[in-house]
Parts: C-alpha cells; structure tokens; sequence
C-alpha cells in the first residue's frame, strides 16, 4: 500500500525558510509525478508545484513562482518543497500528492483531480 508522509512544517518568520519533505512508500515511485498543494482555514486546498517523474519539468503556481522549488530523490523516494522568502499568506496545511497515472499535464496537473494519493500534511505557520 502506498502510503505519503510529509515532514518539516514548522513556525516560521516572514522571509525565512522551510524546506518540507514527504517519503513516499512502494517500488513505483519513480514512475509517478508529484505535486504540492497547500489548505488555508476556511478555504479550498491549492495547487502549488509539480514536478515530473525525472524531476526535469516543474512548475508552479503564480503566488510561489520565484520563491518555492519543487525536486525530488527517486533513489530516496521522496519529494522535497524548498520555501524561500516565505510571506504569511503562505500560511496554509502543506499536502504532497502522486499525481495520477491518467493525468498527463496540462488542465489537470494543477487541480485536485489530477492526484489519486495524498499525505496527511504539515503545518507551516508564517509570522508576521
């Protein structure tokens, strides 16, 4: 069974930085893409990066763009969020998620949708 554990949220001030990792279980994880979302209290969970199955095609959302980078360890079997200049509007739960297989990219890449399997999150928490 497939399981997706994120780690490294914390409390943080504005301009610092966090890097967030998430272990991924199971033999397949090479072959998958992952992404990034992030859930603010009362609002929908939010599309933030993604990354492909070699780690050589990302992308990310307009308010991350800049700031975040999105890579990954295939041989670790983990994906990473390096958060930079973190602002607190970046305050939100952190999700990694394996896109699914019948999400090739474009108009489901960014959207809930387009992942089958997701962690539980990590807090990060941006003070002003």
């Amino acid at each position: 069974q497939v399981q997706l554990v994120e780690s490294g949220g914390g409390l943080v001030q504005s301009g610092g930085s966090l890097r967030l990792s998430c272990l991924v279980s199971g033999r397949t994880f090479s072959s998958y893409a992952m992404g990034w979302f992030r859930q603010a209290p009362g609002k929908e969970r939010d599309f933030v990066a993604t990354i492909n199955w070699n780690g050589r095609s990302t992308y990310y959302s307009d308010s991350v763009k800049g700031r975040f980078t999105v890579s990954r360890d295939n041989g670790k079997n983990t994906v990473f969020l390096q958060m930079d200049s973190l602002k607190p509007e970046d305050t939100a739960v952190y999700y990694c998620a394996r896109r699914s297989a019948f999400c090739s990219g474009d108009g489901c890449a960014d959207t809930v949708r387009g992942y089958d399997m997701w962690g539980q999150g990590t807090q990060v928490t941006v003070s002003s």
